[in-house]
């Protein structure tokens, strides 16, 4: 399987353009994600910065599936991916510049509105770019890219600011961006769309077919009613993990950055069998399954004797949220007519941000009553109900393409 998936790199050739641009953006995105945290920490001194910092990256996905989902499916996909990488060149280039906190934040959220219109347009693409078949081992490459990079990008940013200063990350980022942009500009545009960019209808209309289309579709209600439960244990393993290294694990800064860098290594480990396993498998027994896996690995870290064992654990729950992330691409992908299928990206995406940030709220007092494992416990029981969630909700639901939506 993995022959299969790396002969995909190869043929079609624009799906190994996509690939080489997905993996020039993902390493410098994560390079400058340490430097953008470690410059607005050095000027504050303040978690709160740095927190406004993190919703800054999250809260553009939000107002996109709200405000401006539709976009994704009435501009053509290849020149809205450009215009989204150029805005990235933009803003690294002026991230030297900035002169406070509040403007590296400000500079970032530009960035987080064109990193929301920019991944929606390659996965909605995505199933016209390659054979139907292909499709499940393509999204598993493409996932396996972006989680390497999360894996590595933060490792080189660190060295990088370490040795420098974060404008030197700026800079190559900005360099990444633009050789991605070079890249898609080799891709014909209507390889990336199966029929013309869709005509708007109004906001209020456009926005009503996103949801009676998410309505309307198994495939993507499950994802909404499964991953959102997932969202909210996300939330509250994501907040307490600090806390369950430095003080539960008494693990210190190294336990907590080598819980981080083992869930890096799971994400790409469970996104490249991910294909293999729905070349074989239901996609209801793999998605029900990985979502499984991650409770299993919260559940059990929350009991780990000591951080090498819970970074194992930790290891195992990325790996189960890496290939559940590859079954929600194809979910969307497969539920959604290709005239519809970025709204239904956003809107999905939106609604998760929305849980994520909620939950988010929430995990912190509650760490702070309860304690880091009992949260972990809690998020590995919200876990196993997701996981049955999306075995029960996904059974049935067709590995084929579904035929084009008719409006009125």
């Amino acid at each position: 399987m993995l022959a299969r998936q790396v002969a995909l790199l190869r043929n079609p050739p624009s799906f190994g353009l996509l690939a080489l641009a997905t993996l020039a953006s993902g390493l410098g995105t994560w390079l400058a994600f340490v430097a953008l945290t470690v410059d607005v920490y050095d000027r504050t001194h303040s978690a709160t910065w740095v927190s406004a910092l993190f919703i800054a990256d999250f809260l553009p996905a939000i107002v996109i599936g709200i405000a401006a989902g539709t976009v994704v499916d009435r501009v053509p996909r290849r020149r809205l991916m450009i215009v989204s990488d150029l805005v990235r060149v933009l803003v690294f280039l002026a991230l030297p510049f900035a002169g406070s906190a509040g403007m590296i934040v400000a500079l970032a959220a530009v960035a987080g509105f064109a990193t929301g219109f920019f991944r929606p347009a390659v996965y909605a693409g995505l199933p016209n770019l390659v054979a139907d078949e292909d499709l499940a081992n393509a999204n598993s490459v493409l996932q396996t890219i972006e989680n390497a990079a999360w894996a590595v990008g933060p490792l080189l940013g660190g060295v990088l600011v370490a040795a420098t200063a974060p404008d030197a990350a700026y800079v190559i980022n900005a360099i990444t961006f633009l050789v991605s942009a070079a890249l898609l500009t080799r891709i014909p545009g209507r390889l990336l769309q199966a029929v013309a960019a869709a005509a708007g209808r109004g906001y209020w209309r456009d926005l009503a077919d996103g949801f009676a289309l998410i309505r309307g579709s198994r495939a993507l209600l499950t994802i909404l009613a499964a991953w959102n439960v997932v969202m909210l244990a996300t939330a509250g393993a994501n907040v307490s993990e600090v806390v369950l290294a430095k003080d539960a694990l008494s693990s210190g800064d190294f336990g907590y950055g080598l819980l981080v860098g083992a869930t890096g290594v799971g994400l790409a480990a469970g996104s490249l069998l991910a294909g293999s396993f729905l070349e074989t498998r239901p996609l209801s027994s793999v998605y029900g399954a990985a979502i499984g896996g991650i409770a299993l690995g919260l559940g059990a870290a929350a009991a780990a004797p000591n951080v090498w064992v819970a970074a194992a654990c930790v290891a195992f729950v990325g790996a189960g949220n890496g290939a559940a992330v590859v079954c929600n691409a194809i979910l969307v992908q497969r539920g959604a007519p290709d005239e519809l299928r970025g709204r239904a990206f956003t809107v999905l995406m939106s609604s998760n941000y929305v849980v994520l940030g909620l939950g988010m709220l929430a995990a912190g007092p509650l760490t702070d009553a309860l304690g880091p494992r009992q949260v972990w416990a809690l998020a590995a029981l919200l876990s196993g109900v997701a996981s049955l969630i999306g075995l029960a909700m996904a059974r049935g639901v067709s590995t084929r393409r579904e035929p084009a939506l008719q409006t009125q």
